[in-house]
């Protein structure tokens, strides 16, 4: 990360959080300084070294470094948390459809799909329950990615044996659908109003309105054109796992913590991090430039209706209605044949398929 947000994070946890400042013994002599033990943690979380690693860089002790990232990885938590790791407002919603009217997708909010963690310092009486082929026990990530690789959504602690399906069954990833508290959302596909967002996934999702999955052998060239935007849009999820893994090699490292609360500690603090250097850079980044994506002087369709009552009584009523709409696969069936005729007229002229 850049030095200005560092300073910022490291003044934020001095001013604010009793660990992190610097103190006097007796005689007079000065503590460890808060960029010594801001360091320390950043360190740790992102060359996945050991605790007693940098006793010489920064003449810190192995239990002082461990504190330090137990303590960093929990303030990271409570002071960014809210703002970093939060569900999209209807500002962000909006800039959201924008951005998947553009790439060809109207009503896409992002693409979901889980990773996996390897847990070395498994306890043997859970290692039956979180191991999966390969016999490593693993701990699960399920996460939302946007365009800029934001991770919007995640969901972390199932155990390795579970697969996407069974993630998603334990996923708060529709409760604010569910329980009356998303706004409103309209946008038109082929001519056809819709009214719930939607999530690009691989083929092991289920066939929910909210879920839009590619086309397994598609046959004729609305089909194949089809399947190549949505399987290279969906790559933004896998992007993000692949940055959040190359900046925090703890995360990509097996975890050497005994403590699963701890290990999910970090994993949301490696996470909010990200998203923080995310909106530090990222204009120098993207790789979407948005007006490739403008087809003639269409505004776009998608818009979120900021007028929208969201507090709804969650009665029973409600919430099984609102489930029933976010798994009517009928629903699923007639999005997707609008998005293949809408991507096919947007796309279609500019492609050369046999």
């Amino acid at each position: 990360m850049n030095k200005p947000l560092f300073m910022r994070i490291v003044d934020r946890l001095s001013n604010e959080v009793e660990f992190f400042r610097q103190k006097e013994d007796a005689l007079g002599r000065l503590s460890l300084s808060p960029l010594q033990k801001c360091t320390a943690a950043i360190r740790v979380l992102a060359y996945g070294n050991a605790a007693d690693a940098v006793d010489e860089y920064l003449r810190l002790g192995e239990t002082t470094t461990r504190s330090c990232v137990e303590h960093f990885v929990e303030e990271i938590i409570n002071l960014f948390g809210e703002e970093y790791l939060r569900r999209p407002t209807p500002a962000d919603l909006q800039r959201l459809l924008e951005v998947g009217e553009f790439r060809g997708f109207p009503g896409m909010i992002g693409s979901i799909d889980c990773m996996h963690w390897e847990w070395k310092n498994c306890p043997t009486a859970w290692k039956g329950q979180y191991s999966r082929g390969s016999g490593k026990p693993t701990i699960v990530l399920e996460a939302v990615a946007s365009f800029c690789l934001w991770i919007w959504h995640a969901f972390f602690g199932p155990p390795g044996t579970l697969n996407d399906i069974n993630v998603l069954d334990r996923s708060p990833v529709f409760d604010d659908i569910i329980q009356g508290h998303a706004p409103a959302v309209t946008y038109y596909v082929n001519g056809r109003e819709y009214h719930l967002a939607y999530y690009l996934t691989d083929g092991i999702y289920p066939k929910w309105a909210t879920f839009i999955q590619s086309i397994r052998e598609p046959q004729g060239p609305k089909a194949v054109l089809f399947a190549k935007h949505q399987e290279a849009i969906r790559k933004d999820v896998e992007r993000a796992f692949g940055v959040l893994q190359a900046r925090f090699a703890i995360v990509k490292n097996p975890a050497l913590f005994w403590d699963k609360g701890k290990i999910g500690n970090i994993m949301r603090a490696c996470i909010i991090l990200h998203n923080m250097i995310v909106e530090d850079e990222r204009d120098g980044y993207t790789l979407s430039n948005l007006s490739e994506f403008q087809h003639g002087d269409d505004p776009g369709s998608s818009h979120v209706d900021l007028d929208f009552q969201t507090d709804i009584p969650s009665n029973i009523a409600n919430m099984m209605g609102a489930r029933s709409r976010i798994r009517d696969q009928h629903k699923h069936q007639q999005l997707k044949a609008d998005l293949v005729e809408h991507i096919w007229h947007k796309f279609g002229h500019n492609e050369d398929i046999n």
